[in-house]
């Protein structure tokens, strides 16, 4: 099966899934393939993997150069895989999105405090860039993303799909996760998202990004 086929095949398999897990929802969109399970992770899970973030974290980077210093002010941390907390949820991930482990990157935590956001980006690699040979190397496309919220946020911090019209506030425990391509197996220009400013409080999130191939670690800094 060449890549192509396989993002094809990857969607319909796992929309099948996900529609037919108890937890899960599928949010309204007639553009992107987007769902949300309540209650994913429960209240250990999640302190755990803030105190991880916590103990390791930095400023957040980019895959590629961006002159706006205002693009990304999160701090994040690549989760040690071979920590109790993180084997527990990796394993919880696993059941939920049916993905062979290996295609899937190391959990990143990230962190934002009152004022840090992500600004609007796509998960998926632009096979035009120079980064893209290293990335075709290592796995190959980012599919598919999960996104876990480790903590409620007191205002602002949302999870905002401007072009397919879906925001998402941040509660304790809930995944989400979409479908970075689109039917036809193409990058989906409707999954471009930001993360919002904080306003009060502050924002923990992991996320884990699913490639199309086995993926092996590079040197490149990932975002």
């Amino acid at each position: 099966m060449n890549e192509l086929d396989y993002r094809i095949t990857l969607r319909a398999w796992l929309i099948d899934r996900l529609e037919r897990h108890p937890k899960a929802l599928r949010i309204p969109s007639g553009r992107l393939d987007i769902f949300i399970v309540r209650d994913f992770l429960d209240w250990r899970d999640c302190n755990d993997l803030i105190a991880l973030i916590d103990a390791d974290r930095e400023p957040s980077k980019l895959l590629a150069p961006i002159e706006d210093p205002e693009f990304r002010t999160s701090e994040s941390s690549n989760l040690d895989p071979y920590d109790e907390a993180v084997i527990r949820v990796e394993g919880k991930m696993t059941d939920l999105m049916g993905i062979d482990p290996v295609q899937g990157e190391t959990i990143q935590g990230q962190r934002y405090a009152i004022g840090q956001q992500f600004k609007p980006h796509f998960d998926f690699f632009h096979e035009g860039e120079p980064y893209w040979e290293d990335m075709h190397k290592s796995g190959g496309q980012r599919t598919w993303t999960a996104m876990v919220f480790l903590n409620d946020v007191e205002g602002g911090g949302q999870t905002f799909f401007e072009q397919a019209a879906v925001k998402v506030t941040p509660r304790r425990g809930n995944l989400l996760t979409w479908n970075n391509m689109n039917e036809s197996g193409q990058p989906n220009s409707y999954a471009i998202h930001q993360g919002m400013p904080v306003l009060a409080g502050t924002k923990y999130i992991i996320t884990k990004w699913y490639r199309e191939r086995p993926w092996t670690f590079t040197d490149t800094a990932a975002y």
